[in-house]
């Protein structure tokens, strides 16, 4: 699955990776989680789950419920997070995912994800997957995806251009902020395909990236 007309080989100086639906996949345990949410607030649990993808929890709930106090957001945000962390459930890793990282070894590369640290840690354990090294979580930004700090951010710490570095993300937000940090993007799985990435493929199986002698990295997709 290859959008059309979409390069093959896409030429970055770093790598930014989204975790859930990139790297892990959570998707079970974030069914269950935001659809007893949804059931909560007598919302329609497919709509609540059309936005939950990709934000922060605090995020999704304001633009689901947008007269609804922040501070209740925050809060009701916090709760979730903890049960997210603590159900690990049918967490496992996207196909391929532990050979990708274990070829990025030693090239410059982050994790960008709206969970937080004790969260993406427990999500990467589950799936049997190493954290990177630098890592830009919910607690380093002020704004969630779609708005691009996250991305902005993990470039700045690699000491990279955003024009620079190649995003890969799974869901629209996530799509959305790559783009609006001014990166080309890499969708991976059925979701990305909808939200108009760079460059779409159903797995991590089916990329491959090779450092240049000239310090860029040739990231070969198919």
């Amino acid at each position: 699955m290859t959008a059309t007309a979409a390069p093959t080989v896409l030429t970055a100086r770093a790598l930014l990776l989204d975790m859930d639906g990139t790297l892990v996949n959570s998707d079970a345990v974030v069914e269950r989680i935001w659809r007893r949410w949804a059931d909560r607030h007598g919302l329609d649990a497919d709509e609540v789950m059309k936005v939950a993808h990709g934000r922060q929890g605090h995020a999704t709930m304001a633009a689901l419920l947008p007269d609804r106090p922040v501070e209740l957001n925050l809060a009701d945000n916090e709760r979730m997070l903890a049960e997210e962390t603590a159900d690990v459930d049918g967490v496992v890793a996207i196909p391929g995912a532990p050979e990708f990282l274990a070829s990025l070894a030693g090239l410059p590369h982050a994790l960008v994800t709206s969970a937080d640290v004790p969260l993406s840690a427990a999500r990467m354990a589950a799936a049997g997957l190493e954290l990177p090294a630098v890592r830009v979580t919910a607690e380093s930004v002020g704004a969630s995806k779609p708005d691009p700090e996250g991305f902005l951010k993990g470039a700045a710490e690699l000491g990279v251009a955003p024009a620079d570095c190649v995003v890969f993300e799974d869901s629209g937000a996530g799509i959305a902020a790559g783009k609006a940090a001014g990166m080309r993007v890499v969708g991976i799985g059925p979701r990305a395909g909808l939200h108009g990435p760079d460059v779409a493929v159903n797995d991590l199986t089916q990329v491959k990236v090779e450092a240049q002698e000239d310090g860029t990295l040739r990231i070969h997709v198919r």
